[in-house]
């Protein structure tokens, strides 16, 4: 899936601060290419260093690699390890927002195909402002969140688009342990750039005052409780 509202990308920024959750406790460390990545010790998040961002037109060809096909079973079924536990959650007819659709948007043929109403953000393929001026009973974000240039940022809008006791369905790779992230598959598609532990999670729903469950390996339920 692809980046989303983080409009501006903080190429050559120095870091500070966590760029999840603001922290200043931050440490620098390289993995076997040679690439300079962070890691932050309050939420157990690690980010790839901005010097390493490829360029938007890198970017959105990346995208257009994947395969994304709307009604492939195989990529329904990925998606239904989101949709489904967060459709036991949902009243009937909610109206929700698939953040960071990508070009092929079967989550949305899915969601709507069981009586929901569902609107696309994407910022290369769907690029609707009006989005920004509404808010849902749910947010969808698969395989998005790992693009963010500016998850602090992010997650903040979010938080404005949803509605009070909405709630916002993640699905990205989690960190495991420590030695297994340099030769993570994931780490290595140049389009990702910070990547999350559960702990990470329970930061950011901490920070928002949001509920968080995981109900399954690699997908988060938030409620936005007021």
């Amino acid at each position: 899936m692809e980046r989303t509202a983080a409009r501006s990308k903080p190429r050559n920024k120095i870091m500070n601060n966590c760029i999840v959750c603001e922290s200043s406790l931050i440490e620098d460390f390289y993995t076997s290419d040679e690439k300079k990545h962070w890691k932050c010790n309050t939420c157990a998040a690690k980010f790839l260093d901005t010097i390493h961002y490829v360029d938007e037109e890198t970017e959105k060809g990346r995208y257009l690699e994947h395969k994304n096909i709307i009604d492939d079973p195989g990529y329904r079924k990925f998606l239904s390890k989101l949709s489904d536990p967060l459709k036991s959650k949902l009243a009937p007819n909610s109206k929700g927002l698939d953040f960071g659709c990508g070009h092929g948007p079967a989550l949305e043929d899915m969601l709507k195909s069981d009586g929901f109403e569902v609107d696309l953000y994407d910022p290369f393929f769907f690029p609707n402002q009006d989005i920004f001026t509404k808010q849902y009973d749910f947010i969808t974000c698969t395989e998005t969140v790992e693009h963010f240039f500016n998850p602090c940022d992010e997650f903040k809008t979010l938080d404005k688009l949803l509605l009070p006791g909405a709630w916002l369905g993640v699905m990205t790779d989690f960190i495991t342990t420590e030695d297994a992230f340099d030769r993570w598959y994931y780490r290595r598609d140049p389009t990702h750039v910070v990547f999350y532990s559960e702990k990470t999670f329970e930061v950011i729903a901490s920070q928002r005052g949001w509920s968080c469950e995981i109900p399954s390996k690699n997908i988060v339920l938030f409620k936005k409780i007021n």
